[in-house]
């Protein structure tokens, strides 16, 4: 399993109830809370991290800001998924 941990004091500011608030997308396997409201994305592998990403370049209004603040900290945190895809 692969986790990816978002902190809420980085510098998207998006924490676990981010996803609740602007009723984001979850991944594949659903998020963890952390106890200082961390979201923890929880996937199988890499590909599932690639789908998601995906889909949340797609989101709609106000809610794409939010989404790509998300796959930038994927990016950050990840960096082997900025290699190996031009997508992200």
């Amino acid at each position: 399993m692969l986790r990816i941990s978002i902190p809420s004091n980085g510098p998207s500011k998006i924490n676990f109830s981010s996803f609740m608030n602007y009723l984001l997308p979850l991944p594949p396997k659903g998020i963890d809370n952390e106890v200082n409201n961390d979201a923890v994305l929880l996937f199988d592998n890499e590909e599932e991290v690639r789908v998601y990403t995906d889909k949340l370049k797609q989101l709609p209004g106000s809610h794409k800001k939010i989404g790509n603040e998300i796959i930038n900290t994927i990016t950050r945190l990840v960096p082997s998924l900025r290699a190996k895809s031009p997508t992200l």
